[in-house]
């Protein structure tokens, strides 16, 4: 230690180095007074806390993370309602086997979401099953291969069963229901979807 190194609990001046007067295991430790701009810029953030704080929890004046997030999906679920209604006052029978069937860039998004979103209860063939070892494994989901259809065999009954699930008083599926993929796709997407499955079975949706 420095003969000129002053010992003390803390430095009182500016420029000035205290060694502090507790030691332990051989450890000492300096002390030196704060520069002004960084004690102010604490003292800054200590009150800005204090009346943020307040403000917070104490006034109406703030949304809470909770309203905030309320709020987000309100708009989520309001923008979806619009997407939907532009979607379904263009869309029908006719429009969804004559134009989006046949429309190759179509059915290949609606393939695309349907084997990222649909494939692991129906299968990518449509057949609902697995093959492990050379035998067939029923899967969760109908077969949509087979020419039937439980809720309707109309294409926008297949785009209102994609878009809002099973009925709700409807049994499911061996005890299982669909969930309402409108909730996670868009209009658009479930359109695709049912686009791509009417491209499979073509006879099924026959004019």
């Amino acid at each position: 230690m420095n003969e000129e190194t002053k010992r003390g609990s803390y430095a009182r001046e500016k420029g000035e180095v205290v060694l502090r007067e507790h030691e332990f295991d051989g450890i000492q430790e300096y002390d030196q007074k704060l520069p002004n701009w960084w004690l102010f810029t604490f003292y800054i953030a200590i009150v800005w806390f204090l009346v943020h704080w307040c403000v917070y929890y104490y006034t109406a004046s703030a949304s809470t993370d909770d309203e905030n997030i309320r709020g987000a999906m309100v708009e989520i679920q309001q923008k979806k309602d619009r997407e939907l209604a532009a979607t379904l006052a263009s869309l029908d029978d006719t429009t969804l086997v004559t134009k989006w069937a046949t429309d190759p860039a179509i059915t290949a998004a609606g393939e695309a979401t349907f084997l990222a979103s649909c494939a692991a209860c129906h299968s990518a063939d449509l057949s609902a099953t697995m093959v492990v070892n050379n035998q067939p494994i029923p899967l969760p989901g109908r077969p949509l291969n087979d020419h039937h259809w439980e809720y309707g065999g109309k294409p926008m009954d297949v785009f209102k069963l994609i878009n809002e699930g099973t009925p709700v008083n409807a049994p499911g599926y061996n005890g299982a229901k669909m969930q309402a993929w409108g909730q996670v796709l868009s209009p658009k997407q479930v359109a695709e979807v049912t686009a791509f499955l009417i491209s499979k079975n073509p006879e099924d949706f026959k004019n």
